[in-house]
């Protein structure tokens, strides 16, 4: 159990190496070699109550929280579930992501897949950073119902550039918290390499912006081609003709020949 505590406290936060400020690196090995790997920008956003100038009516207000660098962490490996636990600002926010490996049965017969089950999200309104007189201030927590996001294939990490929005209930009055996640690149099981992410499995938006990336592309190669075809086929054309030999049917004209 010992060993294990250990194993699971070996985890490491890696954004200084990367170049967009917004953006965090989460690293969890064990025994020497890493099994889980996250990294993404995000952002919360949280309503609370705060009154209004008559100090009778209650008006509610946003706060906009970023996943600060430089988070602490926690995190756990295991073969169907795993877990990270982000913490920031003297652990006044904590992130907790939740990865469930599963089977699946497809067309193709029975296949694994991993997903994100679950997230809490725990905030305190008496913080100040982001929190503005907040009525009766204290701790929140936010949850997911029934979540199955980033689904991928067993074996491969998920990618989404684009930004993802996914809603927490909180126990603050049922109150709804926005998470926005984005330039995602996550692997929770089988990592094969250390420090190194598997083949990607990228989301369908990524891969919709992609194809209408690559559309006018292609659509302009094969018009490129259809216009080269054509030119060398006119251009043949115009030389066969030119270098036939017109006979003349009037016999009056061979007078003129040679």
């Amino acid at each position: 159990a010992a060993a294990h505590l250990a194993a699971e406290q070996e985890v490491e936060n890696l954004s200084g190496l990367s170049p967009n400020p917004e953006k965090d690196i989460f690293v969890v090995r064990e025994n020497r070699t890493t099994c889980l790997m996250a990294e993404f920008a995000a952002k919360f956003i949280v309503p609370y109550d705060v009154w209004a100038s008559n100090y009778v009516d209650l008006i509610t207000e946003q706060a906009d929280i970023p996943l600060s660098r430089g988070a602490e962490m926690k995190g756990k490996c295991g073969t169907n579930e795993s877990e990270l636990e982000i913490s920031w600002l003297e652990q006044a926010y904590t992130l907790k992501l939740f990865f469930l490996k599963e089977g699946h049965n497809t067309s193709r017969g029975q296949e694994a897949f991993w997903r994100l089950s679950r997230i809490q999200f725990t905030y305190d309104t008496s913080e100040r950073t982001y929190f503005k007189d907040a009525v009766s201030p204290g701790k929140h927590t936010a949850s997911s119902h029934r979540l199955s996001a980033l689904l991928t294939p067993a074996g491969k990490s998920y990618e989404c550039q684009a930004q993802q929005t996914i809603s927490l209930i909180s126990s603050d009055h049922q109150k709804s918290v926005q998470l926005l996640l984005s330039e995602v690149r996550v692997q929770p099981f089988d990592i094969t390499a250390d420090f190194v992410f598997s083949e990607e499995h990228k989301c369908p938006v990524d891969q919709r912006e992609q194809l209408e990336e690559t559309l006018p592309l292609i659509l302009g190669l094969i018009l490129g081609l259809v216009i080269v075809i054509t030119l060398c086929a006119y251009h043949i054309h115009h030389k066969l003709t030119a270098n036939q030999v017109q006979i003349p049917r009037d016999r009056s004209q061979y007078k003129h020949m040679g």
